[in-house]
């Protein structure tokens, strides 16, 4: 038997039972749909998130008081040896290769200009905050580098807190009270948008040693790094940890690498792509058991045809091959049709709801398309078996 002959009759025998091959490879392409559109939403959120967390930058270190691997908390939340100070915060300025330093204390309060009044994040920082957490400063100026101990009362606005106090006015120079002190407004940070359901538009910048004092704390919440490209984190980290026990008399803080974080979301990250997409690879199992049992019955109702085939001359091994097409090929026009449904949806999706960002890598799509002909191969197999191993004369005898 030709290979011309083999296509001819396997396609005549899907079309013949157009019904029942258009909800076989519907079964599949429903499979492969879910496959696609699950692990897009997986790849886009893996890809957003990661996005979110490096518009920081990748050269970041961040110092917190406690020590994580004995307490199994954040060092922020429990007493501590000894806290994080300014102090250690200007000692840390002093390591080669480190461009900038950010003391952080957060908190929230209401801040009120005039009768208007909106309760926010403080961030009480020091003066390297726009080239550390890289964000600019849309009008006036950053907070300037005071004497922590006499720090004056200056503080800048993110654009949300503008807008909602000052409106199109200009807010430079102006008083406002912070958690009942009175600030003067010198500058306005540019748009940074959000990070992580974090609205970074939404928040007050007033200097560190004035938010200690405002919210009662002894220890800086964090000390956030940045340091030269051509260093690395692992050889910052020690000169940090050095400096910090030397001050400290006993390592009582943790020292975290944007490198770190990093790995440890993209591993979260890419198991969560992995559990969405075998979620959708149980609807590929349902649809590689419409195949077996479709094959399976057609063997059964051409067993008179197979009878003909072997008759004329047709070997084992052809039969073999003219069912296991059958099945391929149903698997792979259910394939097609499931990758354009889900990278279609995924596509739709995304536009639809901004918000939920999707992302179609290629290798998927290509293994998804694989994974469809696997399955196709292996649920033909046991009914392709049968039909070649039919004894010419019975099968002849068949009605």
């Amino acid at each position: 038997m030709l290979i011309n002959d083999s296509v001819k009759l396997a396609l005549g025998a899907l079309s013949s039972q157009r019904m029942r091959s258009f909800l076989t490879a519907l079964g599949i392409a429903v499979g492969i749909a879910s496959v696609v559109l699950l692990t897009s939403i997986g790849a886009g959120i893996h890809k957003f998130v990661l996005s979110e967390v490096t518009q920081f930058g990748t050269n970041l270190i961040a110092v917190t008081p406690g020590k994580a691997t004995t307490t199994g908390i954040s060092g922020a939340l429990i007493s501590n040896v000894r806290p994080l100070s300014m102090d250690d915060a200007l000692a840390l300025e002093r390591i080669p290769k480190v461009l900038g330093v950010v003391p952080l204390v957060q908190g929230n309060a209401p801040v009120e200009f005039g009768k208007r009044s909106r309760r926010t994040y403080v961030f009480g920082v020091g003066p390297e905050v726009p080239t550390v957490w890289q964000i600019k400063v849309a009008m006036g100026r950053f907070l300037p580098g005071d004497d922590p101990r006499a720090a004056r009362t200056f503080a800048v606005l993110a654009s949300k807190v503008r807008d909602e106090l000052f409106g199109s006015e200009n807010p430079l120079g102006r008083r406002i009270r912070i958690g009942g002190e009175r600030y003067r407004v010198i500058g306005v940070m540019e748009s940074k948008g959000q990070m992580l359901g974090f609205d970074l538009d939404d928040a007050v910048y007033i200097p560190a040693a004035r938010a200690l004092a405002m919210f009662n704390r002894e220890s800086l919440m964090e000390i956030d790094l940045l340091y030269a490209a051509t260093s690395s984190a692992d050889e910052i980290g020690k000169k940090v940890k050095q400096m910090l026990i030397a001050r400290h008399g006993a390592e009582d803080f943790t020292i975290t690498t944007q490198e770190q974080m990093l790995d440890v979301l993209g591993s979260v990250l890419n198991i969560l792509t992995l559990a969405v997409g075998a979620l959708g690879g149980i609807s590929l199992l349902v649809g590689g058991v419409g195949i077996l049992t479709i094959m399976t019955i057609a063997v059964n109702e051409r067993t008179a045809e197979i009878g003909l085939l072997r008759a004329i001359g047709a070997g084992r091994r052809q039969i073999l091959i003219l069912f296991l097409g059958e099945a391929v090929v149903l698997a792979g026009i259910g394939g097609l049709a499931g990758l354009v449904i889900g990278a279609g949806g995924a596509w739709l999706l995304g536009a639809i709801v901004p918000a939920l960002p999707t992302h179609t890598p290629w290798s998927y799509v290509v293994l998804a398309e694989m994974l469809a002909a696997f399955i196709g191969l292996s649920a033909g197999v046991l009914p392709a078996r049968h039909a070649a191993n039919l004894d010419p004369i019975e099968a002849l005898r068949a009605e």
